[in-house]
């Protein structure tokens, strides 16, 4: 079936869906595949449930009006998607980055609302898949799109770049994260670099932080490229000091004006002046892009900060590698508190350089003085080997389970604690015993 008419069928649904335990009546069902799944069991079940017309990729099939074959569901997902987001011609704004690229689009999200009806990525759906069903949920209706991008390995940006095919693109930053799969932070710099290369041979626009000396080398060895620079020196902006009444995050411009949030974490200031940089672009109202900013309140474990019964808790556990983990010590560091403590989990996916990574930082965290240390994993108990002070103070546990039953049986209190760690330590499981 040509891509014109399986569109002219998914105008006709109600949507789609990739999980057949969600069909809703009208729902285009593709059948994808998984490590521990094949869509293509669940496709009849999903034409039972109610589904328009499931599209599979197993020829093995019996014959059903309600079925229709591809060679390829992913692809043919991705392709269909390319072609509403060309016939929706609206434009797209493209976020990736190694770190801060979730609150980036939350921020820019919130921003554009104050104008604009807009449709933008929900939750972490950033990769292969994530990305066609963010722009098939996009209609007439939709006056600007807001996609983030993820990646873990070399050329997954220019996958989804060549799908979403944006207009306008953010790169937050670059560090080190995922290098099991990039192989280096050179490799990092290439894929992450792939947004601007579309760019600049779509004549597209790239919004990047001045401040950030790796951002302004890629756009160098792309030039010419069409940019526009954001940055705290753009503005004259300053960070305003933290207290222990107010801890967020509170930039104030050349202006006199202030800019507040309800971040936790200086690094944060860049994620903001992206967002006032996007809103300047886009005519937003100055007053409205500062409300704006002001009333997103964080709940995705980015940022986070929670007065639990007995502690105060900033959560930044989404996920962690060594830049965003130095972020959060430093940020944590300048926090005023009486007593503190840390859950902090391993950096996963940091291949041969994860041993030197975890040493650095416990070199950081040594220096730091907190009261009561937890780690959570192998890699710092590993590294911990060659710090007795850390090793005097701290309890290493093997799963975030386990730290959580030790909580709950050795409560803490009165403390402000800091919990961070890579997605896979699960480390927010105990924030409950906190």
């Amino acid at each position: 079936m040509d891509i014109e008419h399986l569109y002219h069928i998914f105008r006709q649904s109600s949507g789609v869906c990739t999980d057949s335990r969600a069909i809703q009546p009208g729902t285009l069902f593709f059948a994808l595949k998984g490590e521990t799944f094949d869509g293509n069991s669940f496709a009849l079940k999903a034409v039972e449930s109610g589904a328009l017309y499931a599209v599979v990729d197993d020829s093995s099939l019996p014959e059903h009006e309600k079925l229709i074959l591809v060679e390829d569901v992913l692809k043919t997902l991705q392709q269909l998607a390319r072609y509403h987001r060309r016939k929706l011609g609206l434009p797209i704004i493209g976020i990736t980055g190694t770190n801060g690229k979730t609150t980036t689009k939350e921020l820019i999200s919130r921003v554009l609302m104050a104008e604009y009806r807009i449709s933008y990525t929900q939750g972490n759906l950033n990769n292969h898949i994530g990305v066609p069903l963010t722009l098939l949920k996009m209609d007439e209706n939709t006056q600007i799109g807001v996609v983030e991008m993820g990646a873990s390995a070399p050329g997954e940006i220019a996958t989804l770049v060549d799908i979403c095919e944006p207009d306008y693109g953010v790169v937050t930053n670059v560090g080190k994260a995922h290098l099991l799969g990039f192989g280096s932070f050179e490799g990092v710099v290439k894929t992450k670099g792939e947004l601007y290369d579309y760019l600049k041979k779509n004549d597209g626009t790239v919004i990047y932080n001045i401040d950030n000396p790796d951002l302004c080398s890629m756009i160098e060895k792309r030039e010419p490229l069409k940019s526009i620079p954001y940055g705290m020196s753009c503005e004259g902006a300053v960070l305003l000091p933290v207290t222990a009444e107010n801890p967020f995050m509170r930039i104030r411009l050349d202006t006199g004006e202030e800019v507040d949030t309800k971040l936790v974490g200086a690094y944060n200031a860049d994620n903001v002046m992206a967002a006032l940089a996007v809103g300047k672009l886009f005519f937003i109202d100055t007053p409205a892009a500062h409300d704006a900013i002001r009333n997103y309140v964080p709940t995705n474990n980015r940022s986070q900060l929670v007065s639990g019964k007995f502690n105060k808790i900033i959560i930044d556990a989404y996920n962690a590698n060594p830049t965003s983990m130095r972020a959060a010590l430093s940020n944590f560091a300048m926090m005023e508190k009486r007593l503190s403590a840390m859950v902090i989990g391993d950096m996963l996916e940091l291949g041969d350089e994860s041993r030197n990574e975890h040493k650095a930082i416990l070199e950081v965290i040594s220096s730091m003085n907190a009261d009561v240390l937890f780690f959570v994993g192998k890699e710092y108990l590993q590294a911990a080997r060659s710090f007795g002070d850390i090793m005097s103070k701290a309890r290493f546990f093997d799963t975030s389970a386990e730290l959580k039953d030790f909580l709950i049986a050795n409560p803490l209190k009165n403390h402000t604690v800091l919990v961070k760690g890579s997605r896979g330590t699960c480390v927010e499981k105990v924030v409950e015993a906190l």
